[in-house]
């Protein structure tokens, strides 16, 4: 019956690879559980209720950490779609026609988002979206906490 058992395993855990919700998976391990309880000479009922009892064990207890980290790990952009939101210096003009930021390492060409917008060199950007090659910025917020000084008042 072990067999059996091992092969239940087996189809629960090769149809959780086509659905990926984490609950077929926990049926294998009930199965798996129930093969070794028949290995140790357990009755069929008892088999039964162990695969019964670990599979809705592992779905209350084992399954939410696994949805966590399956979460957690799954949805992490890359690509161009990874620059959106990331911060860029202004290395030439930037304005709704053109300029350059540099961006990750790497040098961009840049355009800024809204007509009449001119960000100066040396500026901090946030990349709001890429279109095609060209990032597309708008000026960081002011930092929380921080004040514009008068040019002619003195530093305290």
């Amino acid at each position: 019956m072990w067999l059996v058992w091992l092969a239940i395993a087996l189809l629960a855990a090769l149809a959780e690879v086509a659905s990926l919700n984490f609950v077929l998976l926990m049926f294998a391990g009930g199965a798996l559980a129930a093969a070794f309880a028949d290995a140790l000479g357990a009755p069929l009922p008892v088999e039964v209720v162990v695969f019964g009892v670990v599979s809705v064990g592992l779905l209350f207890v084992g399954r939410p950490p696994l949805v966590a980290w399956s979460d957690r790990t799954a949805h992490h952009p890359t690509g161009v779609a990874a620059l959106v939101g990331q911060t860029a210096e202004v290395l030439t003009e930037v304005d709704p026609r053109g300029g350059q930021v540099k961006l990750a390492g790497e040098v961009w060409s840049a355009r800024a988002e809204g007509p009449g917008s001119v960000l100066p060199l040396g500026t901090r950007v946030t990349v709001l979206r890429i279109d095609g090659a060209t990032a597309v910025v708008a000026a960081e917020p002011p930092q929380l906490g921080t004040t514009a000084q008068e040019p002619d008042a003195p530093a305290t």
